[in-house]
């Protein structure tokens, strides 16, 4: 094949990925939803696996059994590829294959992986060499025109997804710094107000303990204080006028002895 049959194979296979993850997507939650990781109608990982496989397993058209082998194989490994490229460079798990038996990592499935085998068989065998001559049907002239805008089209979204990725990333970013500073904020206030309610009954602790000192300092005054006191009525502390008025008033309560 040459470079203008793969690369009208990319764009073709590409769209036609894209349809496909749209209709599937579509069937399961009822509504349009763009499966692509890019904004424009491409599937970029169809175009490259299906052009793969076409390039370097048309010889095999006729062997079906290792046509299979070797597309489940190649699909695989593309798939579980570009998944893990993807999650390194952007930190981010674009599909997920976890709760499916028999996964890689999440990133592949062995049931896909067979159902995709099956359709790379069928593409090569019978869908590509009707769309083979539908390209060689096109002005080159034509093609090659169409080939120049989906490239400056495909790249410009390039830069545009990836850019948004990025901004997203920084955005979440932000959120997590402000999340993780709320949670600090939040722990923080727990611990003073655990500390002070920590305090705060070690102070109810001390006061209770004062209380009761006060207490027995007020009730249990010596013989002699009882004497002084009721020796001298009119008796004023320099010092302790408040502990001192205080006796005076428990020992008036009291009677006589």
């Amino acid at each position: 094949m040459t470079f203008y049959e793969i690369l009208s194979s990319f764009f073709f296979y590409g769209f036609a990925g894209w349809c496909a993850e749209v209709a599937f997507a579509a069937v399961r939650q009822r509504k349009f939803v763009n499966r692509g990781f890019l904004n424009g109608p491409i599937c970029p990982i169809y175009g490259i696996g299906i052009s793969l496989i076409i390039t370097l397993l048309d010889g095999c058209k006729d062997q079906m059994i290792i046509l299979y082998l070797v597309s489940t194989v190649l699909v695989t490994l593309l798939e579980w590829v570009t998944g893990v490229l993807l999650e390194k460079m952007f930190h981010h798990r674009w599909w997920d294959y976890s709760e499916m038996p028999l996964n890689i990592g999440g990133y592949v499935c062995p049931l896909f992986s067979a159902v995709w085998g099956i359709a790379c068989v069928i593409v090569v065998r019978f869908l590509h060499p009707l769309i083979a001559r539908c390209i060689a049907w096109i002005p080159k002239w034509i093609g090659v025109t169409f080939l120049i805008l989906f490239c400056v089209t495909l790249f410009a979204d390039i830069y545009v997804t990836v850019n948004g990725i990025f901004k997203l990333n920084r955005r979440l970013e932000r959120m997590e710094d402000i999340a993780k500073d709320l949670r600090k904020l939040s722990d923080q206030i727990g611990e003073n107000i655990y500390q002070n309610m920590m305090e705060g009954r070690e102070k109810q602790e001390k006061l209770k303990e004062m209380k009761e000192k006060y207490r027995v300092l007020l009730e249990k005054p010596s013989r002699i204080n009882r004497r002084l006191l009721r020796a001298f009525p009119k008796l004023q502390s320099r010092c302790y006028e408040n502990a001192l008025e205080e006796l005076r008033k428990y020992l008036e309560g009291r009677r006589p002895f």
